[in-house]
């Protein structure tokens, strides 16, 4: 395993803004794709994450700096379960391409579109080659995301937290540049978790903060973040950290998590307190746009 090298000069007025379109679909395992979203067919359901990502391009402001897309094939091929890891093939190929992708513009901040979780291991490990110790993560996310391939669940987007903390499957890990120390990573929203993970947070030193903690204040996770000594901090948002019962934006309806008023306060006092220098948004699932989709399928000078 690679380490991360000396930080370079500080970049916090230059420097490349990538914007990295990464519609990465196959990391959400099959079994959570047919539970929570039944109502489109499987390969509509998977594909998803990719109808997600392209939303976001068109409705979100103009980027200042260069925009990527990392490779993502369309294709069911290389999705099978392999090492405990669901489409491990696929998965590995697309992490390597986008590295070569990110490492052709040389950033130093990254905003990725996703696609499922899994798409910030690259661009976080990236920066973290390129900060080393002065990085923090900030994981929004109604899911700690710290699987493994000894999990239950072989979905490769609930080890994303694993990967980057070092814990991760091998040849994942192999591939990646440098990881994050887990006391450099705060899960923020957290509510949601299987049994067969969850001790892993308490295990690998992993900070987490319910909704009910952040409430009313950032002050815990500014705290935290405080106590880190960095200062600078990458920050992962999964939309599903937003409360089901306001509006149903990721794969599955999670209750009793922030409101977007909550997430929108909480990443603008970490924007004051530190410099964001990697942004994420993952797992939107725009069922309206699929929908639409699906019934436009077929009709005349369109298909």
């Amino acid at each position: 395993m690679t380490q991360p090298d000396s930080p370079r000069a500080d970049t916090s007025d230059g420097g490349v803004n990538l914007r990295l379109l990464w519609l990465q679909w196959q990391g959400a395992g099959t079994a959570s794709v047919e539970a929570f979203a039944s109502e489109f067919p499987l390969e509509v359901a998977r594909r998803g994450y990719a109808v997600g990502t392209a939303v976001l391009e068109a409705v979100l402001p103009p980027h200042d700096g260069p925009t990527a897309t990392a490779p993502v094939t369309m294709s069911g091929e290389g999705i099978e379960e392999r090492d405990g890891v669901e489409a491990k093939a696929v998965v590995l190929d697309q992490l390597a391409s986008a590295f070569e992708v990110i490492r052709r513009h040389d950033p130093a901040r990254i905003t990725t579109f996703g696609g499922e979780c899994s798409v910030s291991v690259a661009p976080f490990s990236e920066l973290a080659r390129r900060y080393g110790d002065d990085l923090a993560v900030v994981w929004i996310d109604a899911h700690p995301d710290i699987g493994t391939p000894r999990s239950e669940y072989p979905g490769y987007h609930a080890m994303a937290v694993a990967a980057l903390t070092g814990h991760g499957d091998p040849d994942v890990q192999e591939l990646l540049p440098a990881t994050v120390s887990p006391d450099r990573v705060a899960l923020v929203g957290l509510h949601s978790w299987t049994d067969d993970d969850f001790p892993n947070v308490a295990e690998w030193g992993i900070q987490s903060f319910s909704p009910g903690e952040l409430r009313a204040t950032t002050h815990p996770v500014l705290d935290w973040l405080k106590a880190t000594g960095c200062s600078r901090v990458a920050i992962h948002f999964d939309v599903d950290v937003i409360d089901s019962d306001e509006v149903v934006l990721g794969l599955g309806a999670e209750p009793n998590g922030l409101t977007s008023t909550e997430v929108r306060r909480i990443v603008a006092d970490i924007d004051k307190a530190a410099d964001v220098v990697g942004f994420t948004i993952a797992e939107f699932i725009p069922r309206q746009v699929m929908h639409l989709r699906q019934t436009l399928q077929g009709f005349p000078l369109i298909s």
